[in-house]
């Protein structure tokens, strides 16, 4: 079985999908492995460091893909990868199939049998193999790091002898993976700590971890979770009590880190322009959620936007390749433990099971259809 691996071409996507140590287990498997050269340079793992692990190194992507039956990268396939890429061969990716039904399609036309790593199941099995919590606690992460480097002040109280720094207020809206590590980043650096989120159970995690919740606690607000532990929609009644509770707390704020996302939709709007207003010179959004039309009004997806009151709302794009090596080496472990699920160990060749749970949630397209119940065509 010959495994490619591929140079991204987005420019703003620096990870990769295998490092040297998952190499190694793939060709453990009987696998040979193919990287393209210069794959792994922005993630910080050089062509040697792969030949070193026993891959060889491709010239080009035509190359790598010339008999792959098996390719893996971290983001879809472009038109010009899809036209190298054999009819029948499995890519593995992070698909971003939302909103975008055209490139489903034409992977479906090419042949090609892709699967998301996004829309991996959460259940007890798939958890190592849970992208988008790998990625999101390297954003978490980044995200205080982030806002403290742009903020111009430090976050813990200091005491010296010209007299006391105060500590800084960084305020967390929502607290699911990310939020949860960018809690536990502010406080470990220092930092007075409070969260928000609409769904009851976090309150206990966010308490546990030393900072303080802030909500308005009514019934719609005991009922906000999803079966798969995501936030619901809440009524405009609930979001207009929440809004006003908010208000009021983000004025006190230094540093606001958003991070509400619900997949397949756009970003719910959380703070506003009155609020962006509210706040104090200096202070500093930082807007996770950008890149699904923001959780803060006036965020510009790349950008470090300057308001007015001279409070910085900060809009980058691809937060966890900001940390390259970590994330790409976290989200290859990830790959790594579901293509193994897809290998005949005896055989040593890609022996995919349709009709176990994981397959079927997340493969997208199979036998030249869009076959994911999701992405159907519309009639």
């Amino acid at each position: 079985m010959r495994i490619a691996v591929l140079t991204e071409t987005d420019p703003i996507e620096p990870r990769v999908a295998a490092v040297p140590e998952t190499v190694k287990k793939f060709i453990g498997l009987g696998s040979e492995v193919v990287v393209q050269s210069g794959a792994g340079a922005k993630a910080g793992v050089p062509d040697s460091e792969y030949e070193a692990a026993g891959a060889k190194i491709a010239g080009s992507a035509e190359e790598a893909l010339s008999g792959a039956d098996l390719v893996l990268k971290v983001r879809r396939p472009n038109a010009d990868e899809l036209a190298k890429i054999q009819k029948g061969a499995v890519v593995v990716a992070i698909m971003d199939p939302y909103g975008h039904e055209d490139a489903l399609k034409a992977a479906a036309e090419a042949g090609v049998d892709t699967f998301a790593m996004e829309l991996m199941p959460r259940i007890t099995r798939a958890q190592v193999m849970d992208v988008l919590s790998s990625q999101a606690n390297l954003a978490g992460y980044r995200a205080v790091v982030d806002g403290a480097a742009e903020y111009g002040r430090s976050l813990p109280m200091m005491m010296t002898a010209a007299g006391t720094v105060p500590a800084a207020r960084i305020f967390i809206m929502g607290v699911g993976v990310a939020g949860l590590q960018a809690i536990a980043t502010a406080r470990r650096m220092g930092a007075v700590v409070t969260a928000t989120d609409v769904r009851p159970a976090t309150k206990e995690q966010v308490e546990s971890l030393g900072a303080k919740f802030v909500a308005v606690e009514d019934d719609e607000f005991k009922q906000a979770e999803t079966s798969g532990g995501y936030a619901k929609e809440m009524s405009a009644e609930y979001q207009k009590k929440q809004a006003e509770l908010v208000k009021g707390h983000i004025a006190k704020q230094d540093i606001v880190i958003t991070t509400a996302l619900i997949p397949g939709r756009p970003a719910p709007k959380l703070v506003s322009e009155e609020m962006v207003a509210s706040m104090k010179p200096g202070s500093v959004l930082v807007d996770l959620a950008v890149e699904r039309g923001g959780n803060v009004a006036g965020a510009k997806a790349g950008e470090i936007v300057t308001v007015g009151n001279g409070v910085k709302i900060v809009g980058h794009v691809n937060v966890p390749g900001r940390l390259a090596a970590t994330a790409s080496s976290l989200y290859a472990r990830n790959l790594y433990a579901f293509v193994e699920t897809m290998i005949d160990k005896e055989a040593k060749a890609l022996a995919v099971k349709w009709d176990d749970e994981l397959v079927k949630a997340t493969n997208l397209t199979r036998d030249g259809q869009v076959v994911h119940p999701n992405f159907q065509p519309k009639a």
